[in-house]
């Protein structure tokens, strides 16, 4: 059987460096690893990524930003997925900072050139639509399943608990590790990932406890409890990968 990686590029979550580690192993310029966005509207999206695994024959590694779940099934292709899971407070922050410096005229690029983190929070918070401060991760796994599985809390959790890889940012070099592990141990690729730092908006190397302080002074103490609450499932999600990782190493 054909085995191949699908990265779900989460913005802000190590995808760059993950990639970055992907292609040392297989070969952007002979097609091994290769990338592609997809339509937002959801059943044209998970049609056109079928149709890109099937029709890319020579490729191993696949990555997107925008591919949503289910995993795409077939008889004869087993699709191995990878995604990354961050703290969602850090994760804004983040991405605040890199849409601040990216410059183009996207509306968050625009929005963080023209304004502080709380006013770049407050905006998006204030956009029911907008997913970007708000429970980000969760709008994307919980996509697993169909609502009649439950509320996006109980979808999510339950993708969590069936997806056989998720990585944890703020343990990126042990998660590497992990992950070199189990494609290894689930294919015949014989691939050696190495931590690569690339794309990293904020460069300063503090505890996840100071940053969040470092946040929550720049926001205030109000806007801050607003976007822990905004960040409800994402938190409840992240306290539990976490303790998995940590009861691992």
């Amino acid at each position: 059987m054909r085995k191949v990686i699908l990265h779900y590029h989460l913005f802000k979550n190590a995808g760059t460096s993950l990639d970055a580690a992907f292609k040392e192993n297989f070969s952007e310029d002979n097609g091994e690893w290769v990338t592609k966005e997809f339509p937002a509207q959801p059943a044209t999206n998970r049609e056109k990524v079928r149709e890109w695994i099937l029709d890319t024959q020579n490729a191993k590694c696949f990555s997107s930003h925008t591919a949503i779940f289910p995993v795409p099934t077939f008889e004869e292709i087993e699709v191995i997925p990878v995604i990354f899971y961050r703290h969602p407070i850090d994760r804004i922050a983040s991405a605040y900072s890199f849409e601040k410096k990216q410059g183009g005229t996207g509306f968050g690029s625009v929005l963080a050139r023209n304004t502080s983190l709380a006013g770049y929070i407050e905006t998006r918070l204030s956009l029911q639509y907008d997913r970007q401060c708000r429970d980000f991760h969760s709008s994307r796994l919980s996509t697993m399943y169909s609502q009649e599985f439950g509320d996006e809390l109980t979808r999510s959790l339950k993708a969590i608990n069936e997806l056989p890889f998720i990585g944890l940012v703020e343990e990126y070099d042990y998660s590497l590790k992990q992950l070199n592990e189990y494609i290894n141990l689930n294919t015949s690729f014989g691939i050696e990932l190495e931590v690569k730092k690339v794309n990293v908006s904020n460069r300063e190397i503090l505890p996840l406890e100071e940053k969040l302080e470092k946040i929550k002074k720049k926001v205030g103490e109000q806007l801050y409890e607003e976007l822990l609450k905004a960040n409800e499932i994402d938190l409840k999600l992240y306290d539990l990968i976490r303790d998995r990782y940590h009861a691992k190493s």
